[in-house]
């Protein structure tokens, strides 16, 4: 199956039959099914991280304070010999208008030169705030070190920052950062073996066995057997054809098929800074009986002051430290889980003893230690 459909040229009115068969395909799935482009994503089809180093320049006095950024004063000589300007030496200009960035952009798949991206500009130094400064042009470069798009334009800076004469300073947001939209022009493309290879590679955003099998037999059912196999539980690999245009239209086809997911396994999600808990659907206990209950210890400190008598002649009032203490014990509750318990019946047992965040984190890892929690517990 692999060979023939990688050898054939397909018809418009064949791929128009093949998007026929996932329409109707879809009617008879469950309301609760994905689209396979929602699950899982292209192998090879991913975009790219830009870097660059450029200077802002235009600051309302703002930039970088040049005697600790040299770095700043290199960059703009160096930019100035360019253009058949020599600073003397010696000199040590101070540039109030002028801030050291980087510049950073994600460049998308399949790009083509011409095309704009936005970009994203922060402060390398001290510099107070960005706001009102243009970049200079500046190249971006990939990991590989060759540039692929060049970088210009206004800032567009959220923030803002005031500074007071005594040192006192407020601000709103990060003025050291900034956006530019479009601010980037893409001067490379990034290759790809998108149209190369004889098959397609399917990864799933979640790896699951459950999920990638029935994506291969979804794949299976609606193009026909042996054009798709699971390698593992994340990767689906699909026989494409291999003519560029009809592998585009075989895509689109591919990615409209639904498939139900695998349900997730029992977890619960413990959040050790905010007490958040999240429960999945399959967590069960066994048999288990929990008692639940808490001591509050209140200490209150006060200071008696006891003056002199108003006859007696040469004392002075004494101050005498007292303590109350209070110790509140609430009523400690007991409750049994049975075997086989679901979430709603956990939720309504622990809610009944009027269990905080806190203390529902406690019962958790207490059935957990006790063998009783039939659930993978994390904290994060």
């Amino acid at each position: 199956m692999f060979e023939s459909i990688r050898n054939c040229r397909l018809s418009p009115a064949f791929l128009t039959a093949l998007l026929l068969n996932v329409l109707l395909a879809g009617l008879a799935t469950p309301a609760h099914a994905d689209r396979l482009k929602d699950i899982a994503t292209v192998a090879g089809v991913r975009s790219n991280q830009l870097f660059g180093y450029g200077l802002v320049v235009g600051l309302d006095g703002s930039g970088d304070q040049t005697t600790q950024a040299p770095f700043t004063i290199q960059s703009i000589a160096n930019m100035l010999a360019k253009f058949g300007v020599a600073i003397p030496a010696g000199s040590n200009p101070q540039l109030k208008n002028v801030a050291a960035v980087t510049v950073t952009a994600e460049l998308p798949p399949f790009s083509k030169p011409g095309q704009t991206i936005d970009v994203t500009v922060a402060s390398i130094a001290n510099a107070a705030s960005l706001r009102g400064g243009q970049l200079l042009m500046t190249p971006m470069r990939g990991l590989d070190g060759e540039v692929y798009a060049f970088a210009q334009g206004s800032l567009v800076v959220s923030g803002f920052g005031v500074n007071g004469k005594d040192g006192s300073r407020i601000s709103l947001n990060v003025p050291s950062s900034g956006r530019i939209p479009n601010g980037a022009s893409v001067e490379r493309e990034v290759p790809t073996k998108f149209a190369q290879d004889n098959f397609l590679v399917l990864n799933l955003n979640t790896p699951d066995f459950t999920t990638a099998a029935r994506a291969a037999a979804g794949i299976n059912r609606v193009l026909g057997a042996g054009t798709a196999e699971a390698t593992d539980p994340v990767s689906i690999r699909v026989a494409a054809p291999s003519i560029p245009d009809q592998r585009i239209g075989f895509l689109a086809t591919l990615e409209a098929i639904e498939i139900e997911p695998g349900e997730a396994p029992a977890r619960v999600i413990i959040n050790s800074r905010t007490g958040t808990v999240v429960i999945s659907s399959h967590v069960q206990v066994t048999a288990a009986a929990v008692a639940h209950g808490s001591l509050s210890v209140t200490i209150t400190e006060h200071q008696d002051v006891s003056q002199p008598n108003s006859f007696t002649k040469g004392t002075t009032a004494t101050v005498t430290p007292r303590s109350d203490i209070n110790v509140q014990q609430a009523d400690a509750r007991m409750f049994v889980f049975q075997a086989g318990v679901n979430l709603d019946e956990i939720v309504r047992a622990v809610n009944r003893v009027g269990a905080a965040p806190g203390d529902l984190v406690a019962i958790l890892e207490a059935l957990r230690a006790a063998g009783a929690l039939r659930a993978e517990l994390i904290v994060i």
